[in-house]
């Protein structure tokens, strides 16, 4: 007897072509990921995110849930990869790659839950959530989370930045990507009119809508970002002392950062004697300013007390607290001329292999790195609000900008200004404080603030309450910021609501998932009857 398969046709091997077609969806993930990074800064290219968010709604829709997880991941590393690449400016690659892997797991997960639910009507809505529900879960696990790069950052010189007063990053992160995905349907819809004949009205009216809404909402927002001076106006310094060089080894100069920081106060000074520019009502040094204990070693707190009292105001301090016993501290201190060291803030959110080493002995198989964290610090449990000569100053150090929570809570606390201290010499001359600066401008903004960024080696900034920047330094140059900024007390309804348009745009997410779980239930169960 003849085999059942020696009559029929030979196997046709799969062509050239054939091969090439099966990798474009492959490649469209990977270049929405690569056009999301274009979008942020320092490029002014914000828009890029929208035909990024419709190249992966093309790659997503209709596929499934395996196909969508994996296109997921390319995407996620093709936009994490260039984003996050200033991780291993100073311990290598491999802290770098492994932390975008796993960081583009949450991306991962989004192009699953997209593919999901892009057979709904009205996918668009949905796939906005699904990824705002991502960008919910990777801002918190694992060890706190990790926000960097959520899409709201990069839309700093946006129009859909007054939307960030309405309801925070998420809100504004899911305008963005809802025009994105609305956009694709717009061109599928238009492309089934072409093949058809036919016009889909409501189909195409509702895919117009995903479009115009979040443009309109962006424009009706704008009677929220107001830079008025309610509280009358208060005269900031920033300090920018500047590190002896470039990368980790800086530490090993603490002295020589400190003594910048001191030089470049008494200048101020000295200016401020001449006339040449105003006298501050207080004074603002970045994170690590004083790498130096002033508590325990008298020569680093004699430094500063004379630098504090020639310039005559009240003066915020960053420095590393090493108490005798326990975890290290990320302080802040406010330094009266008068009285010297009066009050303190703890970074509350201290960061992981970086401020501390989670996992340690298992970590050091992979990089010896982590024992540059000689001793861990610990997070500190108190909301930073100091008052500097009559004016609220909230303060976010550093990695804190880019946890919703961390600014929020000071403006709700009295803050009339945001103070955010950073130290980002490590990483060199990188995109990484050009990305945290637009962290910066969004929360001025979605909180309605003036935010003052000292940075050691820079861009320090000052921003107005409206996000943008007044007046900014060079990278790895001494200099001191000296502006007048508005102080504010109104709240903002993102400020007012916290969380909760994220919990909602996640029940949305979550409704439209489970939608999506029992249409595929009922189809599987007619087709088994």
């Amino acid at each position: 007897m003849t085999p059942v398969d020696a009559s029929g046709p030979a196997a046709t091997p799969e062509t050239g072509p054939a091969r090439l077609r099966r990798l474009v969806r492959p490649g469209a993930a990977v270049l929405a990921g690569v056009l999301l990074f274009l979008s942020f800064p320092p490029r002014p290219l914000w828009w890029l995110a929208l035909p990024g968010f419709a190249l992966l709604g093309w790659a997503l829709r209709g596929r499934r849930a395996r196909a969508g997880f994996g296109l997921g991941y390319l995407a996620g590393l093709g936009f994490l990869l260039p984003l996050l690449i200033w991780t291993g400016a100073e311990v290598g690659r491999f802290p770098w790659i492994a932390l975008s892997a796993v960081e583009a797991l949450f991306v991962a997960a989004a192009g699953l839950g997209i593919a999901a639910v892009s057979r709904l009507p009205g996918w668009p809505v949905f796939a906005a959530a699904v990824w705002i529900l991502a960008e919910a879960a990777r801002a918190r696990v694992p060890f706190g989370g990790f926000p960097w790069g959520k899409i709201a950052f990069g839309q700093a010189d946006g129009v859909f930045l007054p939307l960030a007063a309405v309801g925070g990053t998420p809100v504004l992160g899911f305008a963005v990507a809802l025009c994105g995905f609305g956009l694709y349907e717009v061109i599928r819809q238009v492309r089934a009119y072409r093949a058809t004949g036919t016009v889909p009205r409501g189909p195409l009216a509702a895919a117009a809508l995903t479009v115009l809404v979040p443009v309109t909402g962006a424009l009706a927002a704008l009677p929220l970002v107001d830079d008025s001076a309610e509280d009358g106006t208060a005269t900031v310094a920033a300090v920018q002392g500047n590190v002896p060089r470039l990368g980790l080894d800086f530490n090993a100069q603490r002295r020589a950062v400190l003594d910048n920081h001191v030089a470049r106060t008494e200048e101020l000074a000295e200016a401020v004697e001449r006339k040449e520019e105003p006298q501050p009502d207080f004074v603002l040094w970045p994170e690590n300013s004083s790498d130096i204990d002033p508590y325990a070693n008298p020569d680093a707190a004699d430094a500063i007390d004379q630098a504090v009292k020639k310039i005559g105001a009240p003066t915020v301090i960053g420095a590393v607290v090493a108490p005798p016993t326990g975890k290290l501290r990320n302080t802040l201190i406010e330094w009266d001329p008068r009285k010297g060291p009066v009050t303190t803030y703890d970074k509350r959110h201290v960061q992981p292999f970086g401020e501390y080493i989670p996992m340690r002995s298992f970590v050091r198989i992979f990089n010896s790195n982590v024992d540059r964290v000689s001793r861990d610090f610990g997070p500190g449990n108190k909301i930073g609000v100091f008052d500097l000569a009559g004016t609220k100053v909230g303060l976010a150090t550093c990695y804190e900008a880019a946890f919703d929570w961390a600014v929020r809570d000071t403006v709700t606390h009295g803050a009339q200004l945001i103070s955010v201290p950073s130290n980002n010499a490590t990483f060199g001359r990188s995109e990484m404080t050009y990305q945290q600066l637009a962290m910066s401008r969004v929360r001025a903004v979605e909180h309605s603030r003036a935010v003052v960024v000292p940075v050691t080696s820079g861009v320090s900034a000052i921003i107005a309450p409206d996000g943008r920047i007044v007046e900014q330094t060079q990278m790895f140059t001494p200099d001191v910021l000296v502006e007048q900024v508005p102080l504010r007390s109104s709240l903002t309804p993102a400020t007012r609501m916290g969380t909760l348009p994220e919990a909602l745009l996640v029940a949305v997410a979550a409704a439209g998932l489970g939608w999506s779980l029992l249409r595929s239930v009922r189809a599987r169960r007619n087709r088994d009857a």
